[in-house]
């Protein structure tokens, strides 16, 4: 489906000892200056995927962010996932679709993007959703958040959940929402990817807060 098959292999391989870096937009930007800013963290951190998270159903401005941002993704072999669109996905040729509501679609979605396609659904906190996911076939399933915030309910995932999931399950994971440097370096041992966004692109330079971010990854 993709243009890109290396980056779609490779970014739900897993990252052995180190984590692979995983992007996502902000729901709103504007997009010149939004591709911008991508293209550089991309041609400065090294980097697995990026979900295009753009909030709202205007299709065609979705659309228009689909092909600038894959554009840019795949001339560095990154793959580009979107979230929650499976048609749009397909139309764009993006490398597959990202699930915010856990496993209720992934069937679907693998159905409509075939099994090449990446397929990852949000958990949440709940290890039961997760192994869900994973049995209906999702590629990576992504836990958050991981740090302190007043949104929500305030719950945190803890490191004990990732860390039995790392152990026992085979399906990789992402880990998302409220990183810091401290969590960086305490989670490190028990992801396969770690989902950066809002932490770095309200920063002047977000390619420079991305690094000082992962610091601890050496």
């Amino acid at each position: 489906m993709a243009a890109n098959d290396t980056a779609v292999d490779g970014a739900v391989d897993g990252a052995g000892n180190r984590p692979q870096i995983y992007l996502i937009s902000p729901p709103d930007f504007t997009l010149e200056t939004f591709s911008g800013q991508l293209a550089r963290v991309l041609d400065q951190v090294e980097t697995a995927c990026v979900r295009l998270a753009l909030a709202g159903s205007d299709e065609d401005r979705i659309g228009r962010a689909c092909d600038a941002l894959r554009q840019i993704a795949h001339e560095r072999d990154v793959a580009l996932v979107i979230e929650n669109h499976i048609r749009l996905a397909e139309r764009h040729g993006l490398d597959g679709v990202h699930l915010s509501d856990g496993a209720r679609h992934v069937r679907l979605a693998r159905k409509e993007l075939g099994g090449d396609a990446i397929v990852g659904a949000f958990s949440g906190r709940s290890r039961h959703d997760g192994l869900t996911a994973g049995e209906a076939g999702a590629d990576y399933v992504a836990f958050g958040p991981v740090g302190v915030s007043a949104l929500g309910l305030g719950e945190v995932v803890g490191r004990d959940l990732l860390a039995w999931w790392s152990e026992m399950i085979e399906v990789p994971v992402v880990c998302e929402g409220g990183l810091s440097v401290e969590l960086i370096e305490t989670l490190a041992p028990v992801t396969d990817f770690f989902g950066i966004g809002a932490e770095i692109w309200a920063a002047d330079d977000p390619a420079k807060t991305l690094k000082e971010l992962l610091a601890p990854l050496g």
